[in-house]
């Protein structure tokens, strides 16, 4: 709704781009690569470019009856307002959703499956660079994205460090932590010694039950401990014998079904190993040197109970950066704060963004 309570039709572009070869970190090309991506709002209005999170999609904002993983905090009146900034976010190279992945075809007309070459979060950020060229689109507003998307969201600051004003880092750290690591290793074995995998040439993903062992233990991860207490409470659900079965095992067995009805297994793993490499300071003498080759305002938001990426964590990392601010969030989500509860955090983003337009318009 606007100021006058009329409710705005958003205009919102689906499609894929062809962005041609792609030379990869490894030195590597990989030829033909498309990007599957979103963009809506006005294409005249400045550009927030968002990135998505390890099982997330280009769709931000989705439709009224698909929905985007953001829908609420991109939008008209929202803390990416529509009425000021377009969005436009790219499925990330080595995703499942329309981009070039494990999960599209070759040349050949095959499925690349353990073909495709290893990408890396860098990888990601220059195929994402050559799409926005495509699309005559030469500077950002801000680049944001939480967790995987913040991992890109980092890299973008230093790899094109003069081609946006803002980075909003959400629920990500400047490296992934060992005992993110040591989670994503759970994941990646359970997929990867799972027979039905295969060496990755399962007929279907519902097959590979390694993948619902992958996805539940993240979930764990995700959130608090707190959250899972208050939600479940030891509830018992009947399992139709004497064995004790509980409301929050029948939960990750479902989330762990459907994660295999709408993603793919190999893309996961690319995308595991991609965040296990992330290290902002990898090749570039550390996280502070890294960090000092930032030129963009950098705005870092911790959320309390987040395990994987503590907030302390961002709060030091921004005291490495030359123009930083640093937000902690309390919540009962933990990670998964950055995908909900936008009433906490969004008017954080919101407030940054209009101050940095009011500094440039004065």
């Amino acid at each position: 709704m606007n100021d006058n309570g009329i409710k705005h039709k958003v205009e919102r572009v689906e499609d894929t781009i062809k962005i041609g070869p792609l030379t990869l970190e490894s030195g590597k090309i990989l030829p033909d690569v498309t990007l599957r991506y979103e963009r809506v709002g006005n294409p005249n209005l400045p550009a927030v470019l968002i990135c998505h999170a390890l099982t997330g999609s280009h769709q931000t904002v989705g439709t009224e009856e698909d929905p985007g993983w953001w829908r609420g905090f991109v939008g008209y009146d929202s803390p990416v307002d529509l009425q000021q900034y377009q969005a436009i976010t790219f499925n990330v190279v080595g995703g499942c959703s329309g981009s070039s992945g494990p999960a599209s075809y070759n040349a050949d007309n095959n499925l690349y499956r353990l073909s495709f070459p290893f990408i890396t979060v860098r990888d990601m950020v220059h195929a994402q660079y050559q799409a926005l060229q495509k699309l005559a689109i030469n500077h950002l507003r801000a680049v944001i994205g939480g967790s995987l998307g913040g991992m890109q969201t980092l890299e973008w600051g230093i790899l094109y460090p003069q081609f946006m004003d803002q980075l909003f880092i959400l629920a990500a750290t400047p490296a992934l932590s060992d005992y993110g690591i040591a989670f994503n290793r759970i994941g990646i074995h359970a997929i990867e010694q799972d027979p039905r995998w295969n060496e990755g040439n399962y007929e279907d993903s519902s097959d590979v039950k390694g993948f619902e062992v992958a996805r539940m233990v993240g979930l764990v991860t995700y959130r608090s401990p707190s959250l899972f207490t208050n939600r479940f409470s030891r509830e018992e659900k009947p399992a139709g014998d004497e064995r004790p079965y509980y409301q929050v095992e029948s939960y990750l067995r479902y989330q762990g079904e459907k994660i295999t009805r709408r993603f793919d297994p190999n893309s996961y793993l690319y995308l595991l190993y991609a965040m296990n490499g992330h290290d902002i300071g990898r090749g570039r003498g550390g996280i502070q040197k890294a960090a000092n080759q930032i030129q963009a305002e950098v705005v870092g938001v911790g959320f309390t109970g987040d395990l994987l990426y503590p907030p302390n964590d961002i709060h030091s990392f921004i005291q490495y950066t030359p123009k930083g601010f640093f937000h902690e969030v309390e919540t009962a989500f933990g990670h998964d704060g950055f995908l909900v509860e936008y009433d906490k955090w969004g008017p954080i983003i919101r407030g940054h963004l209009a101050e940095r337009s009011h500094k440039q318009t004065r």
